[in-house]
């Protein structure tokens, strides 16, 4: 299934806020209400905090899922898939967000901010969005994570 359109959540350290705000005009006139964490200035932030946000909402469902942005994604990957209830998952391209969903129905999508040249993450997102679960033998491998 894919995702309603209500709530997500999207989070970034300091290196991503534009890439934030970005996305949320991307978003909200497909209907998406959009909650931004990132720190109030251009000082560092720590990833571990703007995840913890991002993720909390997911997990009690005042968001329909998450997005976490990061220098390289890899530190905001490894906080989120610390929660419980949390199937995070580090994209570079539209494939793997697909995938992503397709068979491990991630629930949080992270992405680099120094990611390559041409990243399109308009076109990640509503891919990684518009992607169904396919379940099956992917719902059994999944349920092996709880």
């Amino acid at each position: 299934m894919t995702f309603q359109i209500g709530t997500i959540a999207i989070g970034s350290d300091h290196r991503a806020r534009e890439i934030v705000d970005g996305l949320a005009i991307h978003l909200e006139p497909l209907g998406w209400t959009v909650h931004k964490h990132y720190g109030g200035d251009a000082d560092s932030v720590d990833y571990p905090c703007i995840s913890d946000a991002v993720t909390g909402e997911v997990v009690s469902g005042d968001a329909v899922c998450g997005v976490l942005i990061c220098g390289s994604g890899i530190g905001m990957s490894m906080a989120a898939n610390k929660v419980d209830g949390i199937r995070a998952a580090l994209v570079h391209e539209p494939n793997a967000a697909e995938m992503s969903r397709r068979h491990n129905d991630a629930n949080v999508l992270c992405m680099a901010a120094s990611g390559p040249i041409d990243c399109d993450y308009n076109e990640i997102i509503d891919t990684w969005l518009t992607t169904d679960f396919e379940g099956g033998r992917h719902q059994r491998r999944v349920e092996l994570m709880r």
